[in-house]
């Protein structure tokens, strides 16, 4: 079984878990291209769904990330990508993944991303 976002205009508008010959025949009745999207890629990279680890085959990466309802899919690039979560933040044209402009701390704790501050807030009990 493979996955499959439903695109129109640039944007995510459903994604379903299908076989291909299944799309090639499907009409839902609504405007848009169905492509196929790879559950286990993430930041281009594909990871082993058994280990979490990055895959031996990178082969099976597809289009940079898993698409979800709401994302975009830039066809230039043939890449999903999510919505920019903060207005500070930019899009890493590498993984296509959203990037602060402050590195997260890494130091095992807990943070928040403060955009009034600009900075990586600890997340207090």
């Amino acid at each position: 079984m493979s996955y499959f976002a439903k695109v129109q205009n640039g944007k995510v508008i459903n994604v379903i878990s299908a076989e291909q010959d299944f799309v090639d025949n499907y009409e839902d009745g609504i405007a848009g291209k169905w492509i196929q999207t790879s559950y286990n890629t993430y930041g281009g990279v594909h990871y082993n769904p058994e280990t979490g680890e990055p895959s031996a085959d990178q082969s099976k990466a597809l289009r940079m990330n898993y698409a979800n309802i709401g994302y975009f899919y830039d066809v230039s690039v043939d890449a999903f990508y999510a919505p920019q979560p903060y207005a500070s933040w930019r899009l890493n044209e590498t993984t296509y993944l959203w990037e602060a402009p402050v590195a997260h701390p890494n130091d095992g704790e807990a943070y928040f991303w403060n955009e009034d501050t600009q900075t990586w807030d600890a997340v207090t009990p």
